[in-house]
């Protein structure tokens, strides 16, 4: 009697089993695609079975996870804003929110080695721009050695002591409007990012 594979929806299903019982994963596409891979099929034994798809899932970067990831950022024009190209990959902890939601959000569930594309909308990038992040500062509370120009990119320290980065974009009479959006807001953003390794993170308990 020949043996029948497992479908991508019965593979689903034990995942979520999977989750049932503790386990903090994502049933993604992905995921599905390479446990359909191995070819599980009804002669493979119920435990061998969640052996290997306890090992895909946690070859995959999840929440907690720290990770090294090389990538290049680009505006929806195809100008680079950014790049780790000749430099050390980024680091991060996965879901520790130290990187914008899009980014985060587009490693979660690879696997290391693996290359993609991630399109991310501007309310999970930087935000739209916002009329309350242009400051209008008084010309006399510039140092007097300081030739202001528009598009000059300065630094301003706020109440807490906190350093803000700034553009000047508009010079009044006797006032400067700053502009204290990020440079991205208002943007979309793409990036093509490459899942170099997993360095740590929070334990996983699997389940016998």
């Amino acid at each position: 009697m020949h043996a029948l594979f497992y479908s991508s929806s019965a593979l689903k299903s034990m995942l979520n089993g999977l989750m049932n019982i503790g386990m903090d994963i994502e049933v993604s596409e992905g995921l599905l695609r390479r446990a359909t891979q191995r070819k599980l099929n009804s002669g493979t034994k119920v435990g061998d079975i969640i052996f290997i798809l306890k090992n895909i899932i946690m070859q995959q970067a999840k929440k907690g996870d720290k990770v090294k990831v090389h990538y290049h950022g680009k505006l929806t024009s195809g100008e680079t804003f950014d790049s780790s190209a000749g430099r050390e990959p980024l680091e991060f902890e996965v879901g520790s929110g130290s990187v914008i939601l899009g980014f985060d959000e587009g490693v979660t569930g690879m696997e290391v080695g693996e290359k993609k594309t991630i399109n991310i909308p501007v309310e999970e990038a930087y935000g739209s721009r916002s009329d309350d992040m242009m400051i209008e500062f008084p010309k006399d509370r510039f140092p007097q050695d300081v030739e202001i120009e528009q598009g000059m990119q300065l630094m301003m320290s706020n109440g807490s002591g906190q350093n803000i980065p700034v553009i000047v974009s508009e010079i009044k009479e006797g006032s400067v409007i700053l502009d204290a959006n990020h440079p991205l807001a208002g943007e979309e953003l793409i990036f093509d990012i490459e899942l170099v390794e997993i360095v740590g993170g929070s334990p996983i308990i699997l389940m016998p």
